[in-house]
């Protein structure tokens, strides 16, 4: 018997590939022989770089760059030599989470260390980019990154603008001739899940300003600021188009790549199982198991383990999902090609003792045992 695993990471806790060997021990216990092949799995978010570096392989790279509010953090991207590719996550260098709450100010952060990962990519060799886009912390329509890439955003005294949303408000010219010749040879996927336009009510500002720090007068300037940039932007490239669905994800930063890089937008789940090649391993299977950390309605709009399901589905192969946390409305997950899914959780714990790593992989082991030996009670009948 053949199981395919490809387990998302359980946020806080799991990565994907230890969620999936905990997976494959429980396995392992009922169906001793079986064929058990275990594959990293991500949908664009957290993990993305580790399931598709590891997934391709690939090595994963240090790298130290601006971060969100100017000072110098350490950071992680992926490497695959083979390909020429790079995977990065905009978060490690640009991310909510590096910031205090206290000092979340989209006026003042910037993606500048975004460019910085790619520069550092390219003087590596790679020519190929896949990056993940979610979870910024930034407003600036991506004008740090391609700073750092040598684009040249300047005011009405010819200085490059400074960092943040603030340096829009002084923006009066775009110029791209400084900028890294090696970018004509490179190309870019991005993992993006919104639909969001840069500007208006369903902007950047508007929807994602208020968790980024920013208060209503912030968001009516940055709408603003941001319109005339989409201007000055069309008007050197003609196909710039701001309304673009997803030109406003983290913060402007997908506009900033489909109009100066040419960049391609992408469902997340749809590059990692892409690039990892999951159909491959799964079109001779008989039985897939695939999971995240929370099973609910959204699940099947886009995440990881609805994407595992609807490969699976092609060839008629059952699906067990298992979870941390399971919603009422999980239930449209056996409407999207899950067969069925089991919470891995045991007994009534603390959050803080549920997220602990050895206990979500022990809990993890457990639930995957008694529902293969399910299956093979039933197998006997």
């Amino acid at each position: 018997m053949k199981i395919v695993i490809a387990v998302d990471s359980f946020k806080g806790s799991m990565s994907s590939l230890q969620a999936g060997e905990s997976a494959g021990r429980g396995v392992s216990r009922v169906f001793g022989d079986a064929d058990i092949i275990i594959r990293p799995l991500a949908d664009g978010g957290e993990g993305t770089v580790d399931a598709l570096a590891l997934g391709c392989g690939g090595r994963l790279q240090e790298s130290r760059v601006t971060g969100p509010l100017g000072k110098k953090v350490s950071c992680q991207y992926g490497i695959v030599e083979e390909s020429k590719t790079a995977i990065i996550e905009m978060s490690a260098a640009a991310g909510i989470t590096l910031i205090d709450e206290n000092e979340r100010n989209p006026l003042n952060t910037t993606t500048y260390g975004v460019g910085e990962m790619i520069k550092d990519a390219i003087k590596k060799g790679c020519r190929n980019f896949l990056i993940g886009i979610g979870g910024s912390a930034t407003n600036d329509g991506g004008a740090g990154m391609l700073q750092a890439l040598g684009f040249d955003f300047l005011d009405k005294d010819g200085n490059q603008v400074p960092y943040g949303a603030k340096g829009l408000e002084v923006l009066e010219e775009i110029n791209d001739d400084n900028i890294l010749p090696e970018l004509s040879e490179c190309s870019f996927q991005i993992a993006c899940d919104v639909t969001n336009t840069l500007c208006g009510e369903k902007g950047c500002s508007a929807i994602y300003g208020p968790q980024k720090g920013a208060t209503p007068t912030m968001i009516m300037q940055m709408d603003k600021w941001l319109a005339y940039y989409a201007k000055l932007a069309k008007e050197k490239y003609p196909d710039a188009d701001a309304r673009y669905p997803g030109a406003g994800a983290a913060g402007g930063l997908g506009f900033a790549f489909m109009t100066f890089l040419n960049g391609k937008l992408c469902p997340g789940v749809d590059i990692v199982l892409r690039e990892t090649r999951l159909e491959e391993y799964i079109r001779d299977a008989d039985m897939v198991i695939t999971g995240e950390g929370r099973l609910d309605g959204q699940t099947v709009m886009g995440k990881a383990p609805a994407g595992v399901a609807k490969i699976a589905k092609k060839y008629n192969i059952p699906v067990l999902a298992f979870a941390g946390c399971l919603k009422e409305d999980a239930i449209l997950c056996n409407e999207n090609g899950i067969d069925a899914f089991f919470p891995i959780l045991r007994n009534v714990v603390s959050y803080e003792d549920a997220m602990k790593v050895q206990n979500a992989m022990n809990n993890m082991e457990a639930a995957v045992e008694q529902a293969m030996r399910l299956i093979k009670a039933v197998r006997k009948e």
